[in-house]
């Protein structure tokens, strides 16, 4: 990439980030895909099996949710027009939140147009300049912005080492705040945090917790509520983020607590106030995959045992899955060369996975990031395990 001589000193720089990140592997780049949220995916007129989506339960194909959409478009057209603080808030918004708050157990729930928004707003709206936040070291990165943002004191820890936290929390200032943030299923690993001992340690110390639900809404739990209902933690005070944009398969961040946190939030989580309200179409579509969640349990049944087939398999060949417990299922490489090379060779095979690199991993862990669908068939996980198996063989992985 040669500079241009009439390039400022801002993009000079744009342009040298660009080639060193070039240098290691690690560009990104955009590439249109067609019918890409359901288990195939077409890139360039191939269709592949697509092991890099986050649509758990195929909601965002199902009839019913499409349905509910194309009905609150027809009536209400595409977008909310303003915040909801304005004229944006509608009664769709209220039905889902009450819906959220009976899946999650709690008194209220308040809709984000996002869960990175709900993340960036929720955090600095509860805590500040005097008061600590105590973060997981693999913490999704909107959570990490979030806790910049709030301009407290950040310390972060391990998940297998909460003795380090123990050590962290006995040492606490004796005025301000805590709060503890961690999600439930690790994005990029695929493991679970030990929440009943987090919420433990929030107890005994003081502190509060907020789990960050993302990928287990609608995958844990007896009924699909998420990490509270895994873990038998539904009557603890536990500030519950989570999003509508992966197993319920539609758009949005919400956070779901007692009355007067979320009357606070309506007040003081400025990516809330200062933010065009999430679609009524989005916010329909998100209810009803609420009540298809409710209504029929056979999605999730399908998930876990894909699950299983699929975790089963990649570990007989001897792939590293970084104690995944969960439908992200993460494949150990290591080198980000060879994790590029990897993705590439499986999707000439016709298997869609995608190569995680630093900033997103640390670095020497880069690794292929794959996660299970409820709508994958046996045959597609099995054309992908025999894909990953030879492609692995031939790069020296298994």
């Amino acid at each position: 990439m040669k500079p241009r001589k009439e390039e400022g000193d801002l993009l000079r720089r744009c342009r040298g980030a660009l080639a060193h990140a070039e240098s290691l592997q690690r560009l990104r780049t955009l590439r249109p895909v067609a019918t890409g949220a359901g288990a195939h995916l077409t890139i360039e007129g191939r269709s592949l099996v697509n092991l890099g989506s986050n649509n758990y339960l195929g909601l965002a194909e199902h009839p019913r949710v499409k349905a509910a959409a194309e009905a609150a478009i027809e009536r209400d057209g595409v977008g909310a027009g303003a915040s909801r603080l304005l004229t944006g808030h509608r009664s769709e918004h209220e039905t889902l939140e009450a819906a959220i708050a009976r899946l999650k157990g709690t008194e209220s729930a308040l809709v984000f147009s996002s869960g990175y928004l709900a993340n960036i707003g929720v955090i600095p709206a509860l805590v500040g300049r005097g008061d600590v936040i105590f973060a997981d070291r693999d913490d999704h990165a909107s959570l990490i912005e979030g806790c910049r943002a709030s301009g407290a004191r950040l310390r972060v820890y391990r998940r297998d080492r909460l003795d380090r936290l123990q050590a962290l929390l006995a040492k606490r200032p004796r005025s301000g705040a805590i709060l503890i943030v961690t999600e439930s299923i690790f994005s990029m690993e695929g493991d679970l945090a030990p929440l009943p001992d987090l919420v433990d340690l929030a107890e005994r110390y003081g502190a509060s917790v907020m789990v960050d639900d993302a990928h287990a809404t609608g995958v844990l739990g007896a009924r699909g509520s998420g990490s509270s209902e895994h873990w038998n933690l539904r009557d603890r005070p536990i500030i519950q983020m989570g999003t509508l944009s992966k197993a319920l398969g539609a758009l949005g961040g919400f956070v779901a607590g007692p009355k007067i946190l979320i009357d606070h939030l309506v007040n003081r989580a400025k990516s809330f106030i200062y933010t065009t309200a999430l679609p009524t179409a989005i916010a329909a579509a998100a209810l009803e995959a609420i009540r298809v969640l409710e209504d029929d349990p056979e999605p999730r049944r399908r998930l876990w045992a894909n699950r299983r087939f699929w975790h089963d398999g990649v570990r007989a060949l001897g792939f590293d899955t970084f104690n995944s417990a969960s439908p992200i299922i993460p494949l150990r490489i290591g080198s980000d060369a060879l994790a590029v090379e990897m993705a590439s060779a499986l999707a000439a095979e016709g298997v869609y996975a995608p190569a995680i690199r630093p900033p997103t991993v640390p670095a020497g862990s880069a690794r292929i990031r794959t996660s299970i669908l409820a709508t994958h068939t046996v045959e597609d996980l099995a054309l992908a395990l025999s894909a990953v198996e030879r492609v692995g063989k031939r790069l020296g992985l298994v």
